[in-house]
Parts: C-alpha cells; sequence; structure tokens
C-alpha cells in the first residue's frame, strides 16, 4: 500500500491507450429481483456493431447489483408488442417485470429508440418512453432506458448515462512510459483520452456538470493541478504553487477547488475560487492535511489527517477560523473519503496490518462497515446515486477497477483489456 505522504504525489500505470475496460461480475446474484429484457427489434433484422440496445440494458441492470436479467436462450417467447404480452405464461418463468422495445429508422441516421417496462404479476405497463437516436447515440439511449427502469423499480436515480475517468499507462521495452488520461461509458465503451504524457497523472475528479476534469500532472516535473475542458480539450493551469499541489476537490456549485498545498510548509487544505483566484487557508497545522472532499451543502469538508499520530478521517467548517472535528476511531489507517450524494454517508480505506479494504461510514449512527475484502484496495468513489462505490483494487497481481453496492453484497471487476488501470472517477451526468 503506498505510504501516507506517497498518496499525494505520485502512482505509476500500465495500459493501453484504447483499450477497453471489461466488467465480470462476481458476486450478487442471490437475492437480485427476477426481469426480462426482451430481444429489440432492429430495422432490417441489422444491429449496429456493439450498440446492441437490449443487450446494453441487461448488461446494466446486471451490473446494478438489483436484478438477475433472464438468458434471452430461456425467454418462452419473444413480444414486440404489448399485445402480444401473455402474462400467465410470462409469470411460470419467475419473472417480477417485463421489458419490450424495438428500433425504427426514421431517415439515414436518424432512430427512434421505444421500450416498455411491464409489472408482470399485475399484468400492467409501468413505463414507456421513445428516444430520438443516431448511430453514435444509441448506446447513451441504452443507458438512459436503464435509468428510467432503475428508478422506476427501485427509487434510485440511475447512474449508468455518465462517464468514469480514469488513469493508465503503458511502457514498451526500450520506451519511456506513457502515461494517460480517459474517460469512457460507465460499461467501459466509448474510450477517449484526454492527455498523454512521459510524466505521471494522478487524482482526476469531475466538475458538477461534467464538462470538465480537475487532475495533477507532474509533465513540467513538479506537480501542478490543471482544469481540462473534456470537449474543446482545451485547459488551464490552476495551481503551480511551490512543493505539493495536489488532491484537487470541486465544490458542489462548481465553483471552488479543495485543494492540498505545502507552500507554507506542512500539507494543508486549501480552498482555491476559479473565478476570482482568492486562495484560503483552511486546516493550519503541522500534520499532514491532505484528500478533502466536500459535504453536498458546500459548507464542511471531510478530510484526512495525521495529527492523531496516524491516517484518520475529519470533517471542518470552511468558514475561517473553525476546529476540525475527528470522524474515524476504529484502526490505524483511515484516509482517502468520498461523500454520498445525499451526504449520509462516506466510503474510505481502512488499513489494519497492511490489509487496506473500503469501508463505509454511517454518519447518522457513527457505524462503520467493511464493503470489500482487500488486500490492496484504495481511492474509493461513490457513483451518482449511492448505491455503488467504484475502487482501484489488484487482480491476479495487477492493478485493476472494481465496483460493490454500498451494503458489500455485489461486487464486480473493472478490468483492462491490455493493461492496468487506477484513479476513477464517477461522472454525475453525461454531456
Amino acid at each position: 500500500m503506498k505510504s501516507f505522504i506517497s498518496g499525494l504525489i505520485l502512482f505509476f500505470f500500465y495500459s493501453l491507450s484504447h483499450a477497453v475496460l471489461n466488467i465480470e461480475i462476481t458476486e450478487g446474484v442471490e437475492g437480485s429481483l427476477p426481469i426480462a429484457v426482451v430481444p429489440f427489434q432492429w430495422p432490417g433484422g441489422v444491429k449496429f456493431g456493439d450498440a446492441d440496445v437490449s443487450a446494453i440494458v441487461t448488461s446494466d441492470l446486471a451490473r446494478s447489483g438489483k436484478f438477475s436479467p433472464l438468458a434471452s436462450k430461456d425467454m418462452i417467447a419473444y413480444p414486440q408488442k404489448p399485445e402480444d404480452v401473455h402474462f400467465p405464461s410470462w409469470r411460470m418463468t419467475g419473472v417480477d417485470h417485463l421489458i419490450i422495445g424495438g428500433i425504427k429508422q426514421e431517415s439515414e441516421d436518424q432512430y427512434q429508440v421505444y421500450f416498455r417496462l411491464f409489472d408482470v404479476l399485475k399484468g400492467e405497463q409501468l413505463l414507456g418512453y421513445s428516444f430520438a437516436a443516431t448511430k453514435k447515440s444509441l448506446r447513451s439511449v441504452a443507458h438512459k432506458i436503464s435509468d428510467h427502469i432503475i428508478k422506476s423499480l427501485t427509487g434510485l436515480s440511475g447512474a449508468f448515462d455518465a462517464r468514469v475517468a480514469y488513469v493508465s499507462s503503458k511502457q514498451k521495452p526500450g520506451m519511456a512510459v506513457k502515461y494517460l488520461l480517459q474517460t469512457a461509458d460507465t460499461d467501459g465503451f466509448n474510450s477517449q483520452n484526454l492527455l498523454t504524457s512521459n510524466e505521471p497523472i494522478m487524482s482526476p475528479v469531475w466538475s458538477p456538470d461534467g464538462m470538465q476534469l480537475a487532475y495533477v500532472s507532474f509533465e513540467h516535473g513538479v506537480a501542478e493541478i490543471f482544469v481540462h475542458d473534456i470537449h474543446t480539450a482545451k485547459r488551464r493551469l490552476i495551481s503551480k504553487f511551490k512543493g505539493i499541489n495536489g488532491a484537487p476537490a470541486w465544490s458542489p456549485d462548481g465553483t471552488r477547488l479543495a485543494v492540498t498545498l505545502s507552500k507554507d510548509g506542512n500539507p494543508d487544505i486549501y480552498i482555491l475560487d476559479l473565478l476570482n483566484k482568492r486562495l484560503t487557508r483552511i486546516t493550519r497545522h503541522w500534520s499532514i492535511d491532505t484528500e478533502a472532499v466536500w459535504m453536498p451543502d458546500g459548507e464542511s469538508l471531510i478530510f484526512t489527517s495525521s495529527r492523531s499520530g496516524k491516517p484518520q478521517l475529519y470533517r471542518i467548517s470552511v468558514e475561517a477560523g473553525a476546529k476540525p472535528r475527528r470522524l474515524t476511531f476504529e484502526g490505524g489507517y483511515n484516509a482517502n473519503a468520498s461523500v454520498s450524494r445525499d451526504g449520509k454517508t462516506i466510503s474510505f480505506v481502512q488499513g489494519d496490518n497492511n490489509v487496506f479494504r473500503v469501508a463505509v461510514l454511517y454518519l447518522e449512527t457513527n457505524l462503520v462497515q467493511l464493503v470489500t475484502d482487500g488486500p490492496l484496495d484504495e481511492s474509493p468513489e461513490f457513483s451518482p446515486n449511492g448505491s455503488m462505490i467504484l475502487y482501484a483494487s489488484q487482480y491476479q497481481g495487477r492493478p485493476v477497477l472494481a465496483a460493490v453496492s454500498t451494503d458489500g453484497r455485489h461486487k464486480q471487476r473493472l478490468v483492462l483489456s491490455d493493461g492496468e488501470v487506477r484513479e476513477p472517477a464517477w461522472s454525475s451526468v453525461r454531456k
């Protein structure tokens, strides 16, 4: 596991620039709701490459940890219209809900994607939508369908029509290491390279509007913080003070960044106003204060500090002169917090005897629950709906990304098709 101070400065990664994140569900079928997604009807019966809408919806529902989709080969029929659905027969399959749909071609590259969600036991329609799409946007539309279904059946806002960011790198024999900042859909498709560098890139974090990424780059030989527009590829240098410039975190309104700076001596938490460039110091201590994240109200921060002798989580108001309050007491290493969107739950890394696992702290009860097995789990990040936690882990001796439900029951692994990947960040919206 990285040392506490090295977590401020450096990671090394290995991967291909256009590799795909392959997702494997490793735990979580038991207790999931049975559901059937009938293969959608395509214009002319021809599918468009990897944009198989019903297959994408099926995969999303399975990856949510909430549903257990029926295999297509086990379906009793393949209805395309509501009047074709024979509910008594579907009840015999044991599924609770049924989804049908299709794609209609309107013009050369204009399509209508439609779907209907049925309650099989009640024999009634619960949901029905139609979306305009192009070949390029079909995958996004499929994720939107998944989000609507999950919202309807669980009450949770969907999290699949969003993007993830991550850092990867590759070193060819005899060549320098190439580091890459990349984004992809939540299922690993549509990867995009934002930055390639001969020096490490770390700590990517999405702006609230999903339009920008802040990150730390060492491309000039020292740590600097940049903000990068993912559509225009334009970026601007935000912080290049002497010493550490690290751990950027966007405020909920997107106007400020909490950062870790050591320009005045020890690493402390500062807030940088992006509009007027004003810098406000939040902590002032001989210890290492770092990894600040915002509470949803924008009035306080959760951060990691060694002021008790070992890394622990603290909460502090952003008001000048505020005193921090310690949050974690179990274990000798508690760091790297992520806050759920409702502000009720904190995920973090807990270390004990050189085993590092993701834990969840419920703020209302102060109860802590371990949700991963380790031994080297780090960088947890809540999904936009708070139902899953994305984190960096190890699999067969190589760094991978993984995800776990907040109750620890549903787990999946995201493996780069050729290489290794780290530093996950999950956007709240898709832009």
